[in-house]
């Protein structure tokens, strides 16, 4: 066994189904090991930042790590943004790197693809990754792949592994998985048991589910614990698609910009429940008074905060298994007390022009009478419309909110679970990264993609309507698509929205692309209300 197989089957067994990358010479070698082993299968795409948003999805999506394999320098550089947004929206992925050889730099020679220093590189990651390594010795690489892969499932962070050329295949032991780190479970049963003292006696407790339950791959487990608490619950902006079917799930907190009576419920709670909800400014920053944090109980980054105590090394999983061991009777509920948020049913296929609303109303009709498919959106309206879409699992860019992460969060969705994937993108994101769909072909996938065109950069111009560079122009993408080898299909009526998504779905020979022709300033509700409620508070 070599490093790079020593690493692969490591990989393997924390969870990883495949690997993302693009090769370069420094990279070669370890590439070479990936697709001679067949440990893992790789896929190549055609520009690192959708390696990164491909990898990062396909973790969100099946619970185990995203990898994500590149060279030196002008590779792993050029994935940056893309790891920085798995590292705040806290999703495992495994960068690998190729480098120079052990020896190359004591040549007197700068090496291509250096920046500054040879290890400028390695430091720039330190910043995006909750741990790193350099495989460059064979006795303690074992070691080394099992810590840095151990922090990334602890942490569900991106982690960074370097490989000189001259180590990938380079004779070494097999790794040691080892076990997790230590955790005292008196200290897990004293937090439960608080909590829950806490949620009895409160008057209107109320639980919001953020991505790190998706994280930790404990949907099933949250969803039951909150029927047994017998309490509401509710998403976070960046947690929607969570919980999806749950009886007890009330929407989306949205602040302002959402459901006036959730909003007032999360807000008014005496006892918050905050599982894996990162407190950002996606989240609360449309709060319409300020959350009370005293009154809250924060479970997260393995810590728990509860007023003015706090409790460390609390594992999620280990917490909402002794609450549910500890539960003997729910408390007092207020499930009435919170409508839920309306979904919109029952498309209309008729002359009119396309909004963002219709479609949402067209999946939800279809999701009703079929099922759910994995949805992928990115940032912007196509995001905002996807708050209408109901019980659908979704990824999305809801706090990093890098544009591109769309179409190979789609792609990479699919590759994850074999199942054909929905994505939701607009126009500015589908130029960034939309000709990656040009490998879907090659690769075996024939996602369905809902381009929601209204030639401009709509979110930006909501905040400055006088600027031009915002407008982007029609760009005939459903004409693109054959050159890639899909199907594309212009979309300007409801009626042809509706015609051109059932040809869509008939049609698994190749990805199919819906060009769907959004009047100017045309926006969804939920963004109206979130421009509106941002503007009102700033």
């Amino acid at each position: 066994m070599n490093i790079t197989e020593a690493l692969l089957y490591a990989l393997r067994d924390h969870g990883a189904t495949e690997v993302y990358g693009i090769p370069g010479d420094f990279a070669l070698p370890y590439f070479a090991v990936i697709e001679e082993s067949e440990i893992l299968p790789l896929y190549t795409l055609s520009h690192e930042p959708a390696v990164g948003f491909a990898a990062d999805a396909s973790a969100r999506f099946s619970g185990g790590l995203g990898v994500a394999a590149v060279t030196y320098g002008a590779g792993a550089l050029n994935m940056v943004n893309a790891v920085a947004q798995a590292y705040a929206e806290k999703s495992p992925v495994v960068v690998i790197s190729g480098a120079p050889g052990t020896e190359e730099g004591q040549k007197g020679l700068l090496l291509h693809h250096q920046a500054k220093q040879l290890d400028s590189q390695f430091r720039m990651f330190q910043e995006i990754t909750c741990d790193q390594c350099v495989l460059d010795d064979p006795k303690t690489a074992p070691e080394c792949i099992a810590r840095v892969l151990r922090s990334c499932v602890e942490n569900s962070r991106p982690v960074y592994i370097e490989i000189p050329r001259d180590m990938a295949s380079v004779p070494c032991e097999e790794v040691n998985l080892g076990t997790p780190s230590d955790v005292d479970p008196e200290a897990v049963a004293a937090c439960a048991e608080s909590m829950l003292e806490r949620l009895q006696d409160a008057v209107m407790p109320i639980m919001m589910v953020g991505v790190e339950v998706r994280r930790y791959g404990l949907e099933e487990k949250v969803a039951v614990l909150s029927e047994r608490l017998g309490i509401p619950v509710a998403t976070s902006f960046m947690g929607i698609g969570l919980l999806a079917g749950a009886s007890n799930l009330e929407g989306s907190y949205l602040g302002v910009a959402g459901d006036e009576a959730l909003t007032s419920a999360v807000e008014s709670s005496d006892a918050l429940l905050l599982m894996g909800v990162i407190m950002s400014d996606t989240n609360f920053g449309t709060s319409a008074r300020h959350i009370d944090t005293r009154r809250a109980m924060h479970v997260e980054n393995r810590s728990v905060r509860m007023g003015y105590y706090s409790y460390q090394n609390i594992p999620m999983a280990d917490l909402v298994d002794e609450m549910l061991r500890q539960i003997d009777r729910p408390v007092a509920t207020v499930m009435d007390e919170v409508a839920q948020e309306e979904k919109p049913y029952g498309f209309e296929a008729d002359d009119k022009p396309v909004v963002p609303v219709d479609v949402a109303t067209l999946l939800n009709d279809h999701f009703k009478a079929h099922g759910a498919m994995p949805l992928a959106t990115d940032i912007g309206d196509c995001m905002f419309t996807a708050f209408s879409i109901a019980d659908a699992p979704l990824v999305a860019p809801g706090y990093y909110a890098s544009m591109g992460f769309g179409v190979p969060a789609g792609m990479g969705v699919q590759l994850s679970t074999g199942e054909r994937s929905l994505t939701l993108v607009g126009d500015g994101a589908f130029q960034m990264t939309g000709m990656e769909l040009g490998n879907c072909s090659r690769l075996g996938i024939n996602p369905i993609v809902l381009l929601l065109n209204n030639a401009s950069w709509e979110m930006l111009h909501l905040f400055q309507p006088q600027a031009k560079y915002n407008d982007l122009g029609r760009w005939n993408f459903a004409g693109m698509a054959e050159a890639m080898g899909g199907k594309g299909r212009l979309v300007t009526t409801r009626a042809e929205l509706q015609k051109a998504f059932e040809a869509a779905l008939a049609d698994e020979s190749c990805f199919q692309l819906l060009d769907i022709q959004i009047p100017a300033h045309e926006i969804s509700p939920h963004l109206a209300k979130f421009v509106d409620g941002v503007k009102r508070l700033h």
